[in-house]
């Protein structure tokens, strides 16, 4: 499974105070004191896909629900787009993991009557720095290594002491006595098979927690219409308010109180589905101070990157039969533009997209987009040549930066306290719940696993569950 960036998508930070979006539209702003708790909502800040599961599961169930979030638009780190009329594109989560009829996306998408297609990692072809696409020889060589790298990950894992992911690989395919040739093959596997799909750098990950997520069976299953269908679907005839920045959570009382840049609002519980890299920030102070093993976990687990820079060019120029695009760049250009997925043949439009994660994906971010593009340029003119057209336009995605977001996912660092997810998911005094893809212990970085972060929590607001 991979490309389960954003994975999560749980919502930014939010504050309550305009209209609703897809709700009455009542501005609800204040709440007086002499308000009788029951006619108090249940707060649910953050409108992406695990806010909004657990506002829809209370809104069936007949609880009175107010969500808020800090961006103009509903999805957090599920994002379409529709800058290009003709082609939706989706800036963060793309694809259904498995669509399995036991993944709970797979049915959500149904009922939402979306636009499907799938997507293969066996329909691919892979380049080398000089532009050649490789021989069968060396093809086969990276097939070979990459057995060797997922025996030595399985060997290591076997051992009750932690390491860099990337050190427990170098040392179990003995990387320093390795081919220049077959150096470069690694470091670019470590990049697409494991910097990819997880977010965090190989010297960040923990070589024996990066991978101990589950997974769906099935196909990836991509949105023509983009991943917005679900979230919009989820969100109708809630009320969702906009534009809305949270910067305090009090639940020292019965009623909880939370304070924006608007003003208050009380309620009878809230649920925080902001992302991790949110949590880490200090955006939001609760008070009471959240207690030391939660606070471990927040900052002990990992909020990695995937940036995303979508190219428009006025004709196809590559072979629109792959799906995924290789490329193994110089040694000194570890990591760098690896892997491009192509649009064309599942859209019919002249699009490609190039993926960047963990510590290069960050380091684009400080840099224009007319930049980030050159770089792009530079390595599909080594894979096709200097005449290639210019594009006539582009989308980059700056998740990091993002002050709603701080980063794409979150990963296992190296470090992390035993049980860190499930202890950031432990609700709080009966008040304080909390979701999203990183208190999911079992489906963590996924669009699933946040939608089912939500359910549990909307279902501890129900049944009252409580810690200590």
């Amino acid at each position: 499974m991979k490309r389960r960036e954003f994975l999560a998508m749980a919502g930014g930070l939010a504050l309550a105070g305009c209209g609703g979006a897809g709700g009455d539209g009542q501005s609800g702003g204040q709440t007086g004191g002499g308000t009788q708790p029951a006619a108090l909502p249940v707060i649910v800040i953050g409108a992406g896909i695990a806010g909004l599961a657990t506002a829809r599961q209370l809104a069936d169930a007949g609880k009175k629900v107010v969500v808020l979030e800090a961006r103009n638009r509903l999805g957090g780190r599920i994002h379409t787009s529709s800058k290009w009329a003709d082609a939706p594109l989706d800036l963060g989560a793309t694809w259904i993991h498995g669509d399995d009829a036991t993944n709970p996306l797979t049915g959500l998408a149904q009922k939402a009557a979306a636009r499907t297609t799938t997507t293969s990692f066996a329909r691919d072809t892979a380049y080398d720095a000089d532009g050649h696409i490789l021989t069968s020889a060396e093809q086969a060589t990276m097939s070979r290594l990459r057995s060797e790298m997922r025996a030595a990950v399985t060997a290591f894992q076997e051992s009750t002491s932690d390491a860099p992911l990337r050190d427990a690989i170098y040392r179990g395919v003995d990387y320093t006595n390795r081919a220049p040739f077959e150096q470069r093959l690694t470091d670019h596997l470590i990049n697409t098979t494991y910097e990819h799909e997880y977010s965090g750098p190989a010297t960040a990950l923990s070589a024996l927690h990066f991978d101990s997520d589950s997974r769906f069976a099935g196909d990836e299953r991509l949105f023509l219409d983009g991943f917005a269908v679900l979230t919009n679907y989820l969100a109708k005839g809630l009320d969702v308010r906009l534009e809305q920045i949270v910067s305090a959570i009090n639940y020292s009382n019965e009623t909880i109180t939370v304070t924006t840049s608007q003003g208050t609002i009380q309620g009878t519980a809230v649920v925080v589905t902001v992302p991790l890299g949110v949590l880490q920030s200090g955006a939001i102070q609760f008070s009471p101070a959240l207690p030391a093993d939660k606070l471990n976990a927040i900052n002990g687990l990992g909020m990695g990157t995937l940036n995303k820079c979508y190219l428009r060019f006025p004709m196809a120029f590559w072979d629109t039969s792959a799906d995924w695009i290789n490329y193994v760049p110089a040694a000194a250009n570890r990591g760098e533009w690896a892997e491009w997925l192509n649009l064309t043949r599942v859209t019919g439009k002249p699009v490609l997209l190039g993926f960047n994660a963990a510590d290069y994906g960050s380091s684009l971010e400080k840099l224009s987009d007319t930049e980030i593009v050159a770089r792009a340029m530079q390595t599909l003119r080594a894979i096709y040549g200097n005449t290639i057209p210019a594009p006539l336009d582009w989308q980059i995605t700056r998740w990091m930066s993002d002050p709603f977001a701080r980063g794409a996912y979150s990963f296992n660092k190296l470090g992390a306290p035993a049980g860190a997810r499930t202890t950031l998911a432990a609700p709080l005094s009966r008040r304080v719940y909390f979701a999203g893809e990183a208190t999911d212990a079992k489906y963590f970085q996924s669009v699933h696993g946040a939608y089912l972060s939500g359910l549990r929590a909307a279902n501890e607001v129900l049944n009252q569950k409580t810690t200590t």
